[in-house]
């Protein structure tokens, strides 16, 4: 328990490690995903290793938490003694969870409850709680945190390659993106938010070794020299190639704060399909300076 007594609820979707989420008492509702035969809670009943397996025969639906699930996140919270809460969700752009969340939250009594809608997901997402966990751990009051979420969101610029958009257009998903034909050419997509937190192609190369060089020249392009900023890469279905891009990122983007890597969750790997590697950036100075923080 904080000084704050402030608690901090997200989804699956952000794809922190189980011992982070341990290591700083994040709270988890997992999305669900519908095969025929079932629903499954994304990481609890089901792994993305599985998911993947599945995919070729069945692409599952997937759906929010349900109600009862994020009542019971409030209602752990409540009992373990907290006052406040700070809940950071999925993108409005591809899910609902983040309006199930704030109105939950609203209507939880003896809470006060402030929703974020990410307008992110995965990596980008996973940053976002992970540093407001080592905020709530340093003693960051709770205006601090208000002020400093929304430039801390707005800074953070993920990235992703996708070896096909296939999935994203069967499970309408598809938002800004524009088609890419060229699949016996190798093209490889590589996909970001939109500032309303909708999916659009912002590149397309030609093989997987470009993708990872691409993703990363572009994370790295947001960092300005001096700045302190967060590092993360992310894969789907392709452990191998993670260490490749890790050593890539590491490499050209050596100081920073942070560092953390994931496996993106069974619901975004609905989504996006096998073989997705992502990288991205967080910049923390405007965070910071609007808390009124100088360290």
């Amino acid at each position: 328990m904080n000084e704050q007594k402030i608690a901090l609820l997200t989804d699956s979707c952000a794809d922190i490690a189980p011992a982070l989420v341990r290591r700083y008492g994040i709270h988890v509702v997992p999305l669900k995903l519908v095969f025929a035969d079932g629903e499954y809670a994304d990481g609890i009943d089901i792994t993305p290793s599985e998911v993947y397996r599945r995919l070729p025969q069945e692409i599952p639906k997937t759906t929010l938490p349900d109600g009862a699930s994020v009542e019971a996140a409030f209602a752990a919270i409540k009992k373990a003694g907290y006052a406040r809460v700070i809940a950071l969700q999925l993108s409005s752009g591809l899910s609902g969870t983040y309006n199930l969340v704030r109105l939950i939250g609203e209507q939880t009594p003896g809470l006060e409850v402030a929703a974020f809608d990410t307008r992110s997901g995965s990596l980008g997402m996973g940053m976002t709680v992970l540093q407001v966990a080592r905020w709530i751990e340093q003693g960051w009051t709770w205006d601090e945190l208000l002020r400093a979420i929304p430039p801390l969101l707005r800074d953070t610029y993920p990235y992703f390659s996708v070896d096909t958009l296939e999935y994203l257009q069967k499970g309408g998903r598809i938002g800004k993106i524009s088609a890419v034909a060229g699949t016996l050419l190798q093209i490889k997509p590589i996909i970001s938010f939109t500032e309303d937190g909708e999916l659009v192609n912002v590149a397309k190369v030609r093989g997987r070794k470009a993708a990872m060089q691409k993703l990363v020249q572009m994370a790295a392009a947001h960092v300005p020299r001096g700045v302190r900023f967060n590092l993360a890469v992310a894969h789907g279905d392709a452990p191998s190639e993670l260490k490749e891009i890790r050593r890539m990122a590491q490499k050209a983007l050596p100081d920073h704060a942070y560092f953390t890597e994931g496996e993106i969750d069974c619901t975004l790997g609905v989504y996006v399909g096998p073989h997705l590697l992502g990288a991205g950036v967080q910049l923390l100075e405007r965070a910071i300076g609007a808390a009124g923080r100088e360290n």
